[in-house]
């Protein structure tokens, strides 16, 4: 299983641009996080990228979404771990985040949402002209991207990352493909 692969199946199963462009996010922001743990890289960044294949196919229904993803990633022939930190990313599945990589995709995932709210907010509506402190500000805003779940960004510690510390990481992973984010 490769990028480019992977990529493919995104684009084949997920026709929403706003959320292959999530996908995207969540993808550097987990490269990101492997880089900094000194983990595998591809096999974080694919966990990124496939997490929401799903979602179309089961037109959002939440109490199954993860599940498919997972088997159509292990279909593609990626390792067990990439598939189970898939399971792990949708707390209603109620599969438990074991290892790093499960409890990375977990924080990562909302994470590009109030990211990406922060960008849309500026008048150049771009991630270089926002600030990690002005995201870390927002973040404390409950109505401020409201679909953002704080508790799982928050369960960035667990990574033993301060919210300000991930909140520099995903802003820097995103910024530096801003232009495959549209942003």
């Amino acid at each position: 299983m490769n990028r480019s692969d992977a990529l493919k199946a995104v684009t084949n199963n997920v026709k929403n641009q706003n959320l292959v462009k999530h996908m995207i996010a969540t993808e550097s922001i987990m490269r990101a996080l492997a880089i900094k743990f000194h983990e595998n890289a591809e096999e974080w960044g694919l966990a990124g990228l496939l997490h929401d294949v799903d979602i179309e196919i089961l037109a959002g229904d939440m109490t199954e979404h993860g599940k498919l993803s997972a088997q159509m990633a292990q279909k593609m022939g990626v390792n067990p771990d990439i598939a189970h930190a898939i399971l792990c990313h949708n707390s209603a599945l109620g599969v438990a985040c074991d290892t790093l990589m499960d409890k990375a995709l977990l924080c990562a995932d909302p994470l590009t949402g109030l990211i990406t709210a922060g960008a849309l907010i500026k008048p150049e509506k771009k991630l270089g002209a926002v600030q990690a402190a002005s995201i870390s500000k927002r973040f404390k805003e409950k109505s401020f991207a409201a679909g953002a779940n704080r508790e799982q960004i928050a369960s960035c510690a667990t990574l033993g990352l301060t919210i300000d510390e991930f909140i520099a990481l995903g802003l820097a992973a995103m910024q530096s493909i801003s232009s495959n984010l549209g942003l």
